[in-house]
């Protein structure tokens, strides 16, 4: 099992729901982190209680590669290294087969939210994971990247787009000790799903359950990789 102690981790959109709760997980497995979001200041109100000294906010959006650029190289400048990182942040869209005309910028920006910026990060902190000799990389994906549900393609597309680039990334690092995981849950109980009306709050995963999960990726041995991860909350038939 590899400790948390000493190991850096970097997580998008960590300033609320999935990607909170991934980094209070990690915090307490005594992993040091690099936060990102848009909102530097909101990551800062999301956890007063971190230690500066293990924690840096920076800020990362994921439309402007300049920001990916500069969120790695400030991680590497103050801690000398990078062990994981976690691609979290994401956005839903309403793009559906049934919509007679749709927005093609909403699937557009979810390309480049959910598929691009990944892509982006993944390969700006490839040569540090390399470096560490176990390097770990969790995409959340979706169940939606493993099976589609209704007629929402758009958010589907992005999210087997996800699950795509996870295979590729354990492929590409798997001789330097990097390995990657596609976590693929349904329903999480956060802000994104408090307007679904098939299923109450309560009854959805929850977000502390998936960070959970995620330490447990970070720790295991580079003979135990877990390629994809799927968490149901409801007895769906995954292809």
């Amino acid at each position: 099992m590899i400790e948390g102690a000493g190991h850096v981790v970097m997580i998008s959109g960590a300033n609320r729901g999935i990607g909170r709760s991934i980094a209070n997980a990690l915090y307490s497995a005594g992993y040091d982190l690099s936060l990102g979001a848009r909102d530097v200041t909101s990551l800062e109100k999301a956890f007063p209680e971190f230690d500066e000294k293990r924690v840096l906010h920076h800020s990362f959006e994921a439309t402007n590669r300049d920001t990916h650029v500069s969120w790695i190289e400030a991680t590497a400048n103050k801690f000398g290294r990078l062990d994981g990182l976690v691609n979290n942040a994401g956005i839903m869209r309403s793009v559906s087969m049934s919509d007679e005309v749709y927005d093609e910028s909403a699937l557009d920006l979810m390309w480049t939210v959910n598929v691009k910026a990944p892509l982006s990060l993944t390969k700006l902190a490839l040569p540090h994971l390399r470096q560490s000799g176990s390097g770990r990389v969790v995409n959340v994906a979706s169940l939606a990247g493993k099976a589609v549900y209704g007629s929402a393609v758009g958010y589907s597309m992005t999210k087997f787009a996800a699950v795509a680039l996870s295979h590729a990334t354990r492929h590409a690092g798997w001789d330097d000790g990097v390995r990657c995981t596609a976590i693929c849950p349904g329903y999480v109980a956060t802000d994104m799903t408090s307007a679904v009306e098939s299923m109450e709050l309560k009854d959805m995963i929850s977000a502390d359950d998936l960070a959970q999960l995620v330490v447990t990726i970070m720790q295991l041995s580079n003979t135990a990789s877990v390629a994809e991860l799927v968490v149901n909350c409801r007895p769906d038939i995954v292809a």
